[in-house]
């Protein structure tokens, strides 16, 4: 770990008028968090549109948000905790691609970011049909995709039964909380919490000290819809925040499925209407999902002459990602492609859409890719 480097990553987003969007845009533009730290007040006034009463509130902030910093590096040091630099080859792919990527993430535990991932969401007030349904579902994915990570909020209802059905059925399980992870809320869920973490791990994109405010849990959803390949809503009211999950992860062209409940169930009004407004897919079961996805699908064993020949005209990098998309007969994801290969996403992505194109590669839902 860098900790100047990341001191100044932590720092950034605390200076006034900065923010997420604008910390992208500083990056791009200085080359890195520290080099805009490092510049005087006439340099960023001549490279940036910020006013220069703002600049006088940055430069004047520095030195607190770098102490601020280095405390929270203190914290990420003492309790082994993982960084995650939106510019980093570590950074989760899957989410990289987002535009409203958190810049920085923070996680704890045993965490293994490739693979399938399958973010199930729901009413903090299930059903009894609900609890068993969801208990039913992890349990029949379990048996059939042993590679599934389920992503959840540890919410109270159906969040921490997705979390604790995927520990009793063996598969890896990520907590995404609205808080950093110096506490577990809610507080009854602190020894969910502690097996998740010998099970998968907890992420986010919170420091420490930060209350799990109403705003925030609006803003890690999208760590939620955007972490996964698809998001399954299990009982949901006309309103809830696991329709406003559903509906990031329609907006960054992820699947949505939902189960459908009886018309006069108030518990399922929410799931009814994505299906009847198009907002999602109707499933009954884990079956249907998975030929949904087509995690299950086989790509052709016979390879055409045709593509002997593009086989022999692919540069070195390209037959490494063939060679690994041969090894996974049901699709991989981009992300695993990124990790196998030691590549950034961009190389990763420009590689597939040239082979796609050469017609040696098809895309699956998800962002997965398998030989075409």
């Amino acid at each position: 770990m860098d900790t100047n480097a990341l001191a100044y990553q932590i720092a950034l987003p605390l200076l006034p008028e900065v923010g997420l969007q604008r910390t992208k845009q500083i990056v791009q533009h200085f080359g890195s968090a520290e080099a805009f730290f490092r510049a005087d007040k006439s340099y960023i006034l001549s490279h940036t549109r910020l006013s220069a009463s703002v600049v006088d509130r940055i430069v004047c902030a520095r030195e607190d948000a770098l102490k601020r910093a280095y405390e929270e590096i203190a914290f990420v040091q003492k309790h082994a905790i993982q960084t995650y630099w939106f510019e980093d080859d570590n950074y989760p792919a899957i989410l990289r691609e987002l535009p409203d990527a958190p810049t920085l993430l923070y996680s704890k535990g045993n965490l293994h970011l490739s693979g399938h991932m399958l973010s199930i969401v729901g009413t903090r007030n299930p059903t009894d049909r609900g609890k068993q349904l969801c208990e039913q579902f992890v349990r029949d994915l379990a048996a059939r995709v042993p590679d599934l990570t389920i992503v959840s909020g540890l919410a109270f209802g159906i969040d921490v039964c997705a979390h604790k059905a995927a520990i009793e059925n063996g598969l890896q399980t990520i907590a995404v909380p609205a808080h950093g992870l110096d506490r577990i809320y809610p507080i009854q869920h602190r020894n969910i919490a502690v097996q998740i973490l010998q099970n998968g791990g907890i992420l986010t994109e919170y420091m420490s000290k930060t209350e799990p405010e109403k705003a925030n849990f609006v803003a890690r959803n999208r760590i939620v819809a955007g972490l996964s390949e698809a998001t399954v809503v299990i009982e949901s009211k006309a309103r809830g925040g696991s329709l406003i999950t559903a509906g990031l992860a329609l907006d960054y062209s992820r699947e949505v499925f939902a189960f459908p409940g009886r018309p006069s169930d108030l518990w399922s009004a929410g799931c009814n209407n994505l299906i009847r407004t198009n907002g999602a897919m109707l499933i009954n079961n884990a079956d249907e999902l998975i030929e949904e996805l087509g995690w299950d699908s086989k790509p052709q064993p016979v390879q055409t002459s045709l593509e002997a020949a593009l086989f022999a005209d692919l540069t070195p990098e390209e037959q490494r990602l063939m060679d690994c998309l041969r090894q996974n007969d049901d699709g991989i994801h981009v992300n695993s492609l990124c990790e196998n290969l030691q590549s950034p996403y961009s190389d990763v992505s420009a590689m597939l859409f040239s082979l796609e194109m050469k017609g040696l590669v098809r895309p699956l839902p998800g962002g997965r890719y398998r030989n075409a």
